[in-house]
């Protein structure tokens, strides 16, 4: 027979209800704690707390941050739960002037907005207007007053095959020199029809042809820095390299390559 304590029914009984107990209260507390959280989920979402606060717009020059919020649809009665970021992202996308779009939501009320626009490379005159010509080769109607800035004028172009190759030749040429051009002239030849009168802003004039606009341009900086800046003239970039100032009748001849490939 065991010498162990020996603890009655009685004794456990009130021991088990006691453990019952506190499971029950322990279950009817996280019951109550789950239905809280379900009501401050369901007024969270039905009161403007839910609602967009801020919507932050980055990488846009040409669009002004309320154009892009308008377009994208978003306004302060947005529930930020109910937001689709890649049906946004289409609808700014279908902008003529926008290359790429992200939109990410930042709880508990922020969209951000980053936009990527395509270059405008140049302008062509139209009458007291200017057409924009985007990175992608399509031109688009300017506005009324708009001044070009940092792309060159094309003047004298009609659309066709001479505009076409001469956007193509301007988009592989390095932003640094797209951004010396002030203006190009089509100035056609009866040798040559795709021939282009180039003024510079830092004073010389460029004749050129575009057959071979972007190789021959690529060395307009090494040229330059082979003149006298203090004396403008005119750098023919037709047949080799050859300059001729203003008030000269000779011609110079330049060498084209750089200095890392003499």
């Amino acid at each position: 027979m065991s010498n162990g304590k020996l603890v009655s029914l009685e004794d456990r009984i009130p021991k088990l209800k006691q453990q019952r107990k506190k499971k029950a209260n322990r279950r009817l507390i996280f019951l109550l704690i789950l239905f809280f959280i379900l009501i401050v989920f369901v007024i969270y979402f039905q009161s403007p707390l839910s609602h967009v606060k801020e919507i932050e717009v980055k990488g846009n020059t040409i669009y002004s941050n309320a154009e892009v919020i308008e377009n994208s649809g978003i306004s302060q009665t947005t529930n930020i739960w109910e937001i689709d970021e890649q049906e946004i992202e289409e609808k700014l996308k279908a902008l003529s002037e926008v290359k790429n779009v992200q939109v990410t939501t930042s709880l508990p009320s922020t969209v951000n907005i980053v936009v990527d626009e395509l270059r405008r490379i140049a302008y062509i005159m139209n009458g007291e207007t200017y057409k924009p010509v985007l990175e992608n080769g399509k031109t688009i109607q300017g506005q009324a007053g708009e001044i070009p800035a940092n792309a060159p004028i094309l003047i004298g172009f009609d659309e066709g095959e001479v505009l076409d190759l001469m956007i193509q030749e301007l988009e592989v040429l390095p932003v640094e020199i797209q951004n010396s051009i002030s203006e190009v002239h089509y100035s056609p030849k009866e040798t040559d029809r795709f021939h282009v009168q180039l003024f510079m802003n830092d004073g010389f004039e460029v004749s050129a042809t575009l057959r071979s606009f972007s190789e021959k341009m690529a060395h307009y900086p090494s040229i330059v820095s082979q003149l006298d800046a203090n004396q403008k003239g005119i750098i023919d970039l037709e047949v080799g390299s050859y300059f001729r100032a203003f008030e000269e009748e000779g011609a110079e001849k330049v060498d084209e390559k750089t200095e890392g490939e003499r």
